[in-house]
């Protein structure tokens, strides 16, 4: 961790309002996508990144320099954004173990590294709920299955059941887009 980040976070840990700034600036892009990903929309996004930056203000002073300071942060802004689901109830019921599942060989994403982010963002901002926050838990922060149904009060196999689904609904929403363009 490099010098001047230490130093604004100390000073954060102090409650002083330019070294917040500071460190809000540093932080927002990577924390809002974060947001991005599993709202549903960017005003919801916005309301839970600013939430997010108070809480993360508020626990600054429980951060002890052992490990990443970004990844500490990250960590936050997730479990809160989880929190507000769970908060709202926005959860199926659990789908049954033995329910087949779509093959992830089939799933061929070769054909859709030239997509615009902004686009897949979208894309995933559109799955449904119990969809999108298993695949943004497991593609984006890399948790594992077991990690996924602890933080989700769900099994491991419905972690992939979703996450599956998830996948197939990304892979024909893309290849709609990709048929349009060509």
């Amino acid at each position: 961790m490099d010098k001047e980040l230490i130093e604004i976070i100390e000073r954060c840990q102090k409650s002083d309002r330019k070294a917040q700034e500071l460190l809000y600036r540093r932080y927002s892009n990577v924390l809002f996508s974060i947001c991005l990903r599993y709202s549903n929309s960017y005003e919801n996004a916005q309301d839970v990144f600013q939430e997010g930056f108070i809480l993360i203000f508020k626990k600054i002073t429980q951060y002890s320099f052992s490990g990443s300071f970004e990844g500490w942060i990250k960590r936050v802004m997730v479990n809160l954004n989880l929190e507000k689901y769970r908060q709202k109830e926005i959860w199926l019921t659990e789908i049954e173990e033995n329910m087949p599942l779509i093959d992830e060989e089939d799933t061929d994403l070769n054909d859709f590294q030239n997509i615009n982010y902004q686009d897949l963002i979208q894309y995933v901002q559109n799955l449904p709920t119990q969809y999108r926050q298993v695949f943004n838990l497991y593609v984006f922060e890399e948790y594992t299955h077991n990690e996924i149904a602890e933080n989700l009060k769900i099994s491991p196999g419905t972690s992939k059941s979703n996450l599956s689904r998830a996948r197939e609904i990304l892979r024909k929403e893309l290849l709609k887009l990709k048929h349009k363009a060509e």
